[in-house]
């Protein structure tokens, strides 16, 4: 819809060529029942919504605790564990498209098309999530140690892929009303960040309850006693161990629970104009109109930077306040102010971008941060000035979970728009937007744990050197600023704003509409897509 700048004014029926419309009762025929059809309950949105939040309790206990779990409890190695956390997020960013593509080759059934693949994954993909936070009785530093993290961390993003792909997907399948998804991703997006509070509660709470225990210096007068520390030491870590396996249970359980009301809550359905095709389009075909597709790509580059950078804030947050800021028993209770603070904002930001336009939601709501990551940046350790900048960033992280989610389904319809029998690619879209955030997060979790090996990092240090702590604070809050930046340039770049959205809907729902209504013939269909 490229150039449909002035069809704002005229009514979608003016769309449509007069060989097609010779009735002119077929516009008000159907103008009828879209409404009716694609209305969603509240019911039928918070079910739906609920589905997100499996993907969000796992995947937050996993950003903010793994590392640190890997580098202090499970006593990996810095460089092993830079290898796990990076080989995981990029095996976890290719499963992607391959899911996307194994999904898009499904036929429909019962369930749906997409269904089923939830159902199937969840039950492996809680077992492996609970063998990722078991120690097993291997010697400390061994190869079996360093292997039996890399294989459960990769399968549990493999089956946790298989869930949130087509979930993801499923947008496009609740309903054809974009305001309808919008509504129905704000409510999915409230519960994403409710499932981001459930898993720092969960895990941060329970972990916070056991004694985490760190090894003094040895250059420093605590080693006299070492025999009686290290008795003392040992029984400490397995309480904390302990501590983990219980949060995994706890976590495990709410997934299966969301996993359940998703599936016995929500329908999917097809659009009008998909069943008229015979012939499904080919995954490589479909891949490579979707890459080529303009709109798409400027999204996924702006939001590939502005997601970087949330994700090294996520990855080096706890080492950040234990060993930076010295608040080695808070982290747990600053991280829950950090996500109470997003989740009650995501309401304000679905109104402002309603309000205001997405864009301009994503410029005001992603800068936020920048002035209090530079605040913590230059500010001395000072706890309650910390937990006023954990509030505040919150704000901004409801912005960055919002906004990509809210956009995507408008890159989409522009796409259909381009190619009306192009159908089957929603899961391409969303699994290879998730395919790139994945695999820059993966490297950059990687380059941050190896930075710290590079500093000096001490495994279970009550302290750290000057350079360690150093670079935990470049990690958290310069490099986001700069990616942050990166991001909101791109992003001018991004054609779709209020005007061409309400272009978009109107011809689509002219598609729809010509779909729907029964004396539409195949030459008909062909002349409607080259008009549109």
């Amino acid at each position: 819809m490229a150039k449909g700048e002035g069809s704002e004014s005229g009514s979608a029926a003016g769309l449509l060529p007069p060989s097609i419309l010779q009735a002119g009762e077929r516009p008000t025929q159907v103008k009828k029942e879209p409404k009716k059809k694609q209305q969603l309950s509240i019911c039928n949105k918070l079910c739906y919504a609920v589905g997100g939040a499996p993907y969000q309790v796992t995947g937050c206990a996993l950003g903010f605790f793994l590392q640190i779990y890997l580098l202090d409890v499970a006593q990996v190695d810095p460089f092993s564990a830079s290898i796990i956390l990076f080989v995981g997020r990029a095996w976890d960013a290719f499963t992607d498209p391959l899911v996307g593509f194994c999904i898009s080759k499904s036929s429909w059934t019962r369930l749906g098309r997409l269904m089923p693949w939830i159902i199937f994954s969840t039950p492996l993909a809680i077992i492996a999530y609970f063998l990722i936070w078991f120690v097993p009785d291997f010697p400390q530093g061994h190869a079996s140690l360093f292997l039996w993290y890399l294989l459960f961390y990769c399968l549990f993003q493999t089956l946790v892929t298989c869930f949130h792909v087509p979930y993801s997907a499923l947008t496009m399948f609740i309903s054809t009303e974009q305001s309808e998804r919008d509504s129905a991703t704000a409510y999915r997006m409230t519960v994403e960040v409710l499932g981001t509070v459930l898993g720092t509660a969960i895990q941060g709470q329970i972990v916070g309850q056991a004694d985490t225990p760190c090894l003094q210096d040895p250059s420093g007068s605590a080693v006299a006693s070492e025999g009686a520390n290290r008795t003392h030491s040992t029984t400490s870590l397995r309480k904390t161990q302990n501590a983990y396996l219980l949060a995994a249970g706890v976590i495990a359980s709410i997934y299966v629970f969301c996993a359940v009301i998703l599936v016995l809550g929500v329908r999917e359905q097809r659009e009008p104009y998909e069943t008229q095709q015979a012939e499904p389009l080919s995954f490589f075909r479909g891949l490579r109109l979707v890459m080529s597709h303009g709109p798409y790509v400027k999204l996924i580059a702006g939001f590939l930077f502005t997601s970087l950078a949330f994700m090294l804030v996520e990855g080096n947050f706890a080492l950040f306040c234990t060993y930076t800021l010295g608040f080695r028993n808070e982290f747990q209770n600053l991280l829950l102010a950090i996500m109470l603070s997003a989740t009650l904002t995501i309401p304000v930001w679905q109104w402002f971008l309603t309000r205001f336009g997405k864009k301009t939601a994503v410029y005001v709501g992603i800068s936020s941060a920048v002035p209090f990551l530079i605040l913590v940046a230059v500010m001395e350790s000072n706890l309650v000035v910390t937990y006023v900048v954990a509030v505040a960033a919150g704000i901004s992280v409801a912005a960055a979970f919002l906004l990509p989610w809210s956009m995507l389904p408008d890159v989409i319809d522009n796409f259909h728009l381009k190619h009306p029998h192009s159908h089957g690619t929603e899961p391409i879209f969303f699994s290879f937007y998730v395919f790139f955030t994945k695999f820059a997060s993966g490297i950059s979790l990687g380059i941050s744990t190896l930075s710290l090996d590079f500093a000096g990092y001490r495994t279970r240090g009550c302290s750290q050197p000057a350079r360690v702590r150093f670079t935990l604070k470049m990690l958290v809050t310069m490099a986001p600023i700069v990616l942050i930046l990166l991001g909101l340039l791109l992003f001018k770049l991004y054609p779709i704003d209020e005007e061409r959205r309400r272009q978009n809907k109107k011809a689509l729902q002219a598609l729809r509409e010509e779909a729907s209504s029964s004396g539409c013939s195949d030459t008909d269909s062909t002349e409607l897509a080259s008009i549109l």
